[in-house]
């Protein structure tokens, strides 16, 4: 059973192991071993970016494709809630309404996207990613009458899942249960579920086939695969599981805003994440997220206006502003991160010098029809000799 569970992919070590059912069974029970409003909220915000780095991995670590388009998708889910709740009015209709809505467009994107980008090399797909997530967050801080502009979505969640509602009138387990825990759980619930179909869809014989893209795709194409079609597929996915990833932070926060989920100090936190918790790996995401702690801006659900967002970008949302100095060496690490660029990069280096020292020898040493125009004297022996005899 747990074998199937896992899609027959357990962890490689004992340790990881351990550390994955410590993890597991803290954030299952994280209402009843941390009590607080701001414990749980970084409990499920792990939850959260545990099911959206798991996505990017799909993406990156996977297939080796760099994506900066990553957060839009993100941000499409959590303005798909947002929107249809205050449309709509409260309720479990408006958020599979938002749900939908939000699933169908980040459909249409990726596809579009994966079809009309894929066919180009690496950087210039994510040159491509990164205008079009930039043009994305514009168009969102701008359309302020559908989207609220820089001050974002304030909406409310159905009745179970409001603050306010308390079904028992005593504790449980030394708790008091309301729609705040509801709402934990149901995160939980969608991110494990989610979780486990991505480890599923990686183990699987199309996830062999991303991995043999990732490998060589020039040799995975000359057996017979098309490597276009798998990578827009890979995308779709990713973009999907994304999509949702959003929607649950909107209905955590009860609120969405450009940089709650379309900043691209989130985009640089996923990336970071999945380099700490290890690029291929699935459990690399919980591990990387745990470790990470990432942070997002504060909504008015937990206590923070215009200001206090603004005041919370400005510190950081995780581990990015801090990494904010060196950018530059942040967008030239991605270049390593490209397929083709993680091997042999340093000896391409250390070999430059010798091609270069080569060259400059071949300029420095005259060719053959050089000598042939050369005077008598720089001529060889041999040849002097027999012009000599001629000569007499």
């Amino acid at each position: 059973m747990l074998k199937r569970l896992l899609s027959h992919d357990y962890p490689r070590s004992r340790i990881l192991a351990v550390a994955l059912v410590a993890i597991a069974i803290a954030l299952a029970f994280a209402p009843f071993l941390f009590p607080g409003s701001k414990a749980l909220g970084v409990a499920a915000k792990m939850l959260v970016f545990i099911l959206l780095v798991a996505s990017y991995d799909l993406l990156l670590g996977y297939t080796g494709i760099v994506s900066f388009a990553h957060t839009m998708f993100f941000g499409i889910g959590a303005y798909g809630i947002a929107i249809a709740s205050t449309r709509l009015g409260e309720g479990f209709a408006a958020v599979c309404i938002g749900v939908a809505a939000a699933l169908a467009l980040s459909l249409v994107l990726s596809l579009v996207i994966g079809l009309f980008s894929l066919r180009v090399k690496a950087i210039f797909y994510a040159m491509i990613t990164l205008a079009v997530a930039a043009a994305f967050q514009t168009l969102a801080s701008q359309l302020s009458d559908i989207t609220g502009g820089e001050d974002g979505l304030t909406f409310k969640n159905p009745l179970l899942f409001s603050p306010s509602f308390e079904p028992f009138e005593s504790e449980v387990l030394g708790l008091m249960l309301d729609g705040k825990v509801f709402s934990y759980y149901l995160l939980f619930g969608v991110a494990a579920l989610l979780f486990l179909l991505l480890l599923r869809i990686v183990n699987s014989p199309f996830g062999r086939v991303l991995q043999a893209i990732r490998e060589n795709d020039f040799r995975a194409e000359a057996i017979g695969y098309r490597t276009v079609v798998y990578r827009t597929l890979s995308n779709v996915l990713s973009a999907l599981f994304a999509t949702v990833a959003g929607a649950l932070l909107a209905i955590w926060l009860r609120y969405t805003g450009p940089d709650t989920t379309l900043s691209f100090e989130i985009m640089l936190d996923i990336l970071l994440i999945v380099v700490i918790g290890g690029m291929g790996t699935i459990y690399g995401a919980v591990v990387g997220s745990v470790r990470a702690r990432a942070e997002l801006p504060a909504g008015p659900a937990e206590g923070g206006g215009r200001r206090a967002r603004r005041r919370a970008g400005a510190r950081a949302t995780g581990v990015a502003r801090p990494l904010a100095a060196v950018a530059g060496r942040a967008v030239r690490a991605v270049g390593l991160l490209l397929p083709g660029r993680r091997r042999g990069t340093a000896a391409a280096g250390r070999a430059a010098p010798a091609r270069m020292s080569r060259r400059a020898d071949c300029a420095a040493r005259p060719g053959r029809e050089a000598r042939r125009r050369l005077p008598g004297a720089a001529q060889p022996a041999a040849a002097q000799r027999n012009a000599a005899s001629a000569a007499a």
